[in-house]
């Protein structure tokens, strides 16, 4: 299935993002999340690909058997990192043969110990180049990254979004933001997107808090802005797991309703049925994800 037609017939969507682990005990923790995800049926997991694309054989791997041993329809994540245009032809061959069509373009990260992007020879320097190839080689669904707050790298806003155009238009089918924690910020890049022409599905990236300090370090990463009553409520749970764990399942929890509620003549221009889905980052330990799921078709939300 690709997820291009899956988006077509029914919204909203519901995808997790997994990454390989390292570890023999990594990997029974994502198996088991893995498996406790299969019965809600989800439209699709991820599996992130490592810096530098030194995880590239597990990522293949874990598609694979994802697709294979727990019938979820699975997307491969591909970067432009340490790689050459015949290297990354031979992953989507390997993906094409293992029945896996839905690939998540990025240009990636620096290797660890690198301050900068640095392209490799023969290779390609941005997504919307890798975006291109991948539309070159077959029949693939492409997803694309997008940033709510704007990528730490780009100039400004406008710079930022003319990168963005650029990538839908060399054939990425819909894209997926990056994590934030304030839906207003995601509203007002939405309407700046489609102002700008990009009429593609956004999907909305969703990371429950479960660790305090994680989330700040990933925050500063991607440039998320944390609301202060967010922050209020983290620093009540007095470092409390469980509390931590509720503070932020409930949080995302609401943040999720408010994205998919529609929103006929609401104050920002969007589409009035509300986000056509919602990606949630998982860290390989899906039970916050699940739960908010498990909520929202409690409630009906989006259902």
């Amino acid at each position: 299935m690709l997820i291009r037609d899956r988006l077509a017939h029914k919204r909203p969507v519901f995808s997790f993002e997994f990454f390989p682990p390292k570890t023999a005990e990594g990997e029974a923790t994502m198996l088991r999340s893995l498996e406790r995800l299969a019965p809600l049926e989800p439209d699709f997991v991820s599996v992130t690909y490592g810096a530098g694309g030194s995880t590239r054989a597990r990522t293949i791997e874990l598609v694979s058997r994802i697709k294979r041993e727990f019938g979820i329809e699975a997307m491969a994540h591909l970067t432009c990192v340490g790689a050459t245009r015949d290297e990354l032809a031979a992953v989507l061959d390997q993906l094409a043969d293992a029945d896996v069509r839905n690939v998540l373009a990025l240009r990636g990260d620096p290797p660890k110990g690198e301050t900068s992007f640095t392209a490799t020879e023969g290779g390609f320097a941005h997504a919307t180049d890798l975006v291109h190839f991948i539309r070159s080689r077959g029949d693939f669904c492409v997803g694309a990254a997008c940033y709510p707050e704007v990528h730490p790298e780009a100039t400004d806003a406008a710079a930022d979004l003319r990168h963005l155009a650029e990538k839908v238009a060399a054939g990425a089918d819909f894209l997926i933001s990056q994590l934030f924690f304030d839906n207003t910020k995601f509203f007002e890049f939405e309407a700046a997107a489609r102002t700008a022409g990009i009429g593609v599905p956004i999907l909305a990236g969703i990371m429950p808090v479960t660790n305090a300090t994680q989330v700040e370090r990933f925050s500063e990463m991607c440039g998320a802005t944390i609301p202060d009553v967010l922050r209020a409520r983290l620093a009540a749970s007095q470092g409390d797991p469980q509390e931590v764990f509720w503070t932020g399942v409930s949080y995302a929890a609401h943040q999720c309703r408010a994205l998919l509620r529609p929103n006929p003549g609401g104050p920002f221009v969007r589409s009035p049925a509300g986000v056509p889905g919602i990606h949630f980052y998982t860290l390989n330990k899906s039970p916050a994800g699940r739960a908010i799921f498990e909520i929202l078709r409690i409630a009906r939300v989006g259902f």
